[in-house]
């Protein structure tokens, strides 16, 4: 089983390439077949089948086959963890940010009062 920083690298990794993320904004509308993804990215449906082979071992989308037909859709509790991490991390930060303007406000009070 992946721990929670694995499964966060996975995910980042599948996001980080541009054709990924398409699929995942076009899976953002509603759920779709495998060929319904691919028509209107510019490659062979081995490479699409690729990306979202990838997309589903991140845990980002779901496919699931009846007959013939893949049909895919996001998964949003993947999402939701990578909101999550971030949202902690802008928040560290933003503390960060904060004591900082706290410090340079404090210098500046001193180096006109005194």
């Amino acid at each position: 089983m992946l721990n929670h920083s694995d499964a966060l690298d996975r995910m980042f990794h599948a996001l980080a390439d541009p054709t990924r993320r398409r699929v995942v904004e076009q899976l953002g509308r509603g759920s779709a077949t495998v060929s319904e993804l691919a028509k209107p990215l510019k490659m062979s449906l081995p490479s699409v089948l690729q990306h979202l082979q990838i997309l589903e071992e991140s845990g980002l989308i779901r496919s699931e086959k009846v007959g013939r037909v893949r049909t895919c859709r996001i998964e949003p509790k993947a999402l939701m963890r990578a909101e999550h991490w971030i949202s902690r991390q802008k928040s560290i930060w933003e503390k960060r940010l904060d004591r900082l303007d706290a410090y340079l406000a404090e210098i500046d009070a001193k180096e006109k009062g005194g």
